[in-house]
């Protein structure tokens, strides 16, 4: 039995495998593995929460759950705009934890070959938003950075954000 539950989950995993959910941010196009998203809302009011990265846009409520808010365009050091009609949160869930992303719009879910995909740019040129790349996807003439949503959220950020949740439930 114990056999059949393990292939089960195994089954699940690998539909998933090369879906990704795909997010705007200024003119580039992001993704994100789908397998951490739980889902996108509309943006809300946060609660702000003191001494925390000005990217920590604050916490909401959502059904209960206390969810801390990142503003993806803040963290990798882009301009802050008003948000819109077209900014979403994407819910994700990493290592247990529930963390909102603010973007600029969600786009679409796209599945990629393993041939769609080619490695990061390494060396001298990597930048800051480099360090959260796994991956860079091919789809007809568009790139997306693919990113790693582990990676996104550094061990102290995630400290921060545990705290946050805890202290909040």
């Amino acid at each position: 039995m114990a056999g059949f539950i393990e292939e089960e989950e195994f089954e699940e995993e690998d539909t998933q495998r090369g879906r990704y959910l795909t997010f705007t941010l200024e003119d580039n196009i992001y993704g994100l593995p789908i397998r951490f998203v739980i889902e996108i809302i509309g943006v809300q009011i946060a609660t702000k929460v003191p001494e925390t990265p000005d990217y920590v846009k604050g916490i909401i409520n959502l059904r209960g759950r206390i969810i801390p808010l990142i503003d993806v365009r803040l963290k990798f050091g882009k301009e802050e705009i008003p948000y819109d009609e077209r900014t979403c949160i994407i819910v994700i869930d990493v290592n247990a934890v529930a963390v909102g992303l603010i973007v600029d719009k969600v786009d679409d879910v796209l599945t990629l070959e393993d041939d769609q995909i080619a490695l990061p740019p390494t060396g001298g040129s990597v930048g800051f938003e480099n360090r959260y790349i796994e991956g860079i996807g091919k789809v007809n003439d568009a790139v997306l950075l693919l990113l790693d949503a582990e990676k996104l959220l550094r061990t102290e950020e995630m400290e921060i954000i545990e705290n946050i949740a805890i202290d909040n439930a």
